[in-house]
This record gives structure tokens, sequence and C-alpha cells, in this order.
């Protein structure tokens, strides 16, 4: 990390409603394990086949905090970008996401609020055979403007 610049994503003032960032990512048996680890969770609808199609999702399902990473990596790599803060979420997950699934996602900036310096973002998402796997709304802080005479001696750490 050291040594390489780093930029701050897009400030409040930078940002319009109507803004939007789209990506796509399907969770492999990698990730899924990593979080499963990370968090010790070992809930057998994530995991074990048998148990899966004994249930309703006839095969394992994928976190949907996973899912949330998946969208706040978006919000911190993109829209705003580096700096940025979610303060709030409202989500839902009508439908699940089954491993090996992609999973398109799409970020728009729905209000942006510069007293609280905030913005609403909308937040979609959809499986590949298009049914709805998230919606909602996020509430964001962008990056903040450095305010130091000096702060381009500290790019490096952004």
């Amino acid at each position: 990390m050291l040594g390489k610049r780093r930029k701050l994503g897009r400030k409040i003032e930078d940002l319009k409603i109507g803004d939007t960032f789209t990506a796509s990512s399907t969770i492999e048996d990698r990730e899924l394990l990593m979080y499963l680890g990370l968090t010790d969770d070992a809930n057998p609808l994530y995991i074990q086949h048998d148990y899966a199609s004994e249930t309703p999702f006839k095969r394992p399902i994928v976190p949907t905090v996973m899912v949330f990473g998946m969208i706040s990596s978006m919000v911190s790599m993109h829209l705003p970008g580096p700096g940025s803060h979610i303060i709030k979420q409202d989500l839902s997950y009508p439908n699940p996401v089954h491993h090996y699934s992609e999973v398109r996602l799409r970020l728009e900036i729905q209000s942006i609020n510069k007293e609280d310096h905030d913005v609403k973002i909308g937040v979609t998402g959809y499986d590949e055979e298009g049914d709805v796997v998230v919606k909602g709304t996020l509430i964001v802080q962008p990056p903040y403007a450095s305010k130091s005479m000096n702060a381009s001696s500290l790019e490096n750490f952004y």
C-alpha cells in the first residue's frame, strides 16, 4: 500500500443525482469458505448440499452479508469511491443468491444532502435469471476534502 498513490473518490460537490455505477460478480467457493472461516458461521444452508436440497432453496445459498460486501466494495471503490463511509443501510433480499450465480449490482445516487455531507444511493441487484436479489437504499458520506495546506504531501496515504 505504501508507495502507491491512492486517490480519494468523488467528493460531494462532484456528485450528481442520477450518477450510477454497475458491476457484476460471481461468488466462488473460495470467497464463501473464507467468509465462513472468518466468521465461524456454520449454517448448513450455506455449504451443505444435502441439507439445502431438503429446503425450499433446493441448493446452498450465499449469506446475504456477502452480497452486502459486494455493495460495500462498490461504494468504497467506485461510487463515491475511496474515502466513503456507509452510515445507514435499508436493504431487502427478496430472492437468494445461489453458489456460482452471477450477480449484477447497480448503484444510483438518488439525493444529495450537502448540509449533512451525505448522499442517498439506490441499490438494485439481479441474478443471471433476472430475479431481484437485493434492493433498497444506502446513506453514504462521500470522502471529505482535505483542509490541510500540505495535504498533497499526504497523497501516498490515500
